[in-house]
Parts: structure tokens; sequence; C-alpha cells
């Protein structure tokens, strides 16, 4: 018991963290071209935390965990290859839509993450998990119909929902190889995610920004993506990829208050009716018994 609240609260501490990417991220994209700010926040988190292994081996402080082996391979390249695509279409989708807009259809992930759970890794769904997916699906769509009249799509919601469905495979790598050293996978999707991104900036000509803010990205990179991602890991272990990303669910609403406050943006009726759908559909995940079937 005391093991599954200690997961409850690292991921609902990672949901935090996480909460910090679409708004501030959005305010940086302004000078920040998409593939390179998806590949500094990468290169941030990766950066950020080898630094922490670093300091833990100098002062023997940390934790003996199993390293990875080739085995682990498949799952491995899989989590870098996701993690390249997933930011460079949430940043895209950032360009094109709001910040609260895009923060709230993050909660897709749960959809992504619980359905491919089921169908390729077959991780158990209960009922009230099933009801809290078609919530979610319900409030997506509403945010993604741009116009209701003709039902024109946002191509930034799109962007952001191929982000989540490549998040949501990733996740469920990711909880294949949990058991293994979080701080080796985390400096293992930084490094390698963001210097194939990197690759693709620089192929893209995307290739000057302001020093101030390759810096500022980075930092975010590895409080919103490396912290964020090292205690969702730790979570994983158990409460399984399903049930984490419930809980992570509440990312999209922290971040999608501050991007009101930040922006002063002012929603539509259909924003807060999808608001509400996804609060509930949220609701139900986190709130659900994961032995129930």
């Amino acid at each position: 018991m005391t093991s599954q609240k200690t997961a409850i609260f690292w991921a609902i501490l990672a949901a935090g963290l996480y909460a910090l990417n679409a708004p501030v991220s959005k305010l940086l994209l302004e000078e920040v071209p998409p593939t390179m700010m998806a590949a500094l926040l990468y290169l941030g988190a990766g950066i950020g935390l080898a630094v922490v292994r670093l300091v833990q081996r100098m002062t023997g402080k940390g934790k003996k965990e199993a390293p990875l082996t080739k085995k682990d391979m498949p799952y491995t390249v899989g989590m870098v290859v996701l993690d390249i695509a997933a930011p460079i279409f949430l940043m895209v989708g950032l360009t094109m839509t709001t910040a609260a807009n895009a923060s709230l259809l993050n909660n897709f992930e749960i959809v992504a993450t619980a359905v491919i759970a089921l169908f390729i890794f077959r991780e158990a769904i209960s009922k009230r998990l099933w009801l809290a997916i078609v919530l979610v699906t319900i409030s997506s769509a509403i945010l993604s119909v741009e116009d209701v009249t003709s039902f024109t799509f946002s191509y930034g919601s799109i962007f952001v929902l191929l982000a989540c469905v490549c998040w949501g495979l990733e996740n469920n790598c990711t909880r294949m190889i949990s058991h293994k050293d979080p701080l080796e996978i985390v400096v293992i999707k930084g490094f390698g995610s963001g210097l194939g991104s990197l690759v693709l900036a620089f192929c893209l000509g995307e290739n000057a920004l302001p020093l101030v803010y390759g810096v500022c990205t980075l930092l975010l990179g590895f409080v919103a993506y490396g912290l964020s991602i090292f205690f969702y890991i730790y979570a994983q272990r158990y409460l399984g990829a399903a049930k984490t990303s419930a809980y992570y669910a509440l990312a999209p609403f922290m971040a999608t208050a501050l991007s009101l406050v930040i922006f002063r943006e002012k929603p539509s009726i259909s924003f807060f009716i999808a608001l509400l759908i996804m609060a509930v559909g949220t609701y139900f995940a986190s709130t659900d018994n994961a032995e129930e079937k």
C-alpha cells in the first residue's frame, strides 16, 4: 500500500513538472524553431540527469539499479525514435493552436496509452477506464473541430493528437524497461532523442537562435521532461502504464490554467464543454481500480 501511495505521489509530481511544458514552450517558440525546440528540450533532460548521475556516483548516494541489457534494445530504440517524433509534433501544433487547447488535448495520451497497452502489451483495462477513454476521446474531438458548421478540423490540434499517439506507444515501450535504472533510461532518452531531433533541425535549416533562449529551453527540458520522466518511470513500476498515464493526466489541466493566466486567452463555449467532459473522464481514469475487469 505504501509503495502504491508513493508511486501515486511520483506520478502527480511528474504531472506538475510536465505542466510547465506547453505554456512556457509557447512563449519560447516566438524565438526558437519547433524542431530545434524539441531537440533542446530532450538534450536539457539528458544533460541535466547526466549531471545528477555524476553527483550520485561522486557522493556514493545513488541507489544501485539494474542496467539496460541487449534484451531491452528493441524497447529502448522504439522509445528514442518515438521521443524524436512526439515533441516535434507537439511544437508544430503549438504554433497553430492556443496553449490552453494544446494543453487540454494532451490528455488524449490516456487513450493512446491505454488502447496500445491493451492490444499490443495485453495490459488489462477496467470498465471504468474504458468509460474514461470514451469521454476523453469525445472531449478531444470537440477541441479538434475548428468550425462546427463545416466540421473543419484544426491542424494544430491534429499535430498535438499525433504527439499523444507517439507518446502513448512510447509510454508502453518505457513500461517494458521501467524496472531498470530510471536515470539511465532518461539520459538515453534525452541524448538519443535530443541528438536525433538536432540533426533533423539542422537539415531543416533551423541553426540560429539567441543564446539566452537556447539556455532557457535546455532548463525547461531538464525540469519538464527530465525530472518529469524520471518520476514517471518510478511510478510505472507499481501502477502500470495505463494507470500512471491516468494520474499524469492532471498535467494538461495544470497547464491549461497556466496558459489561460499567462496568455489571457478567452476560450469559447465549446472549450469549456470539452473541459468539463475531459475533467469527468480524467476523474474516472485516475480513480480506476486496476483490479476491476
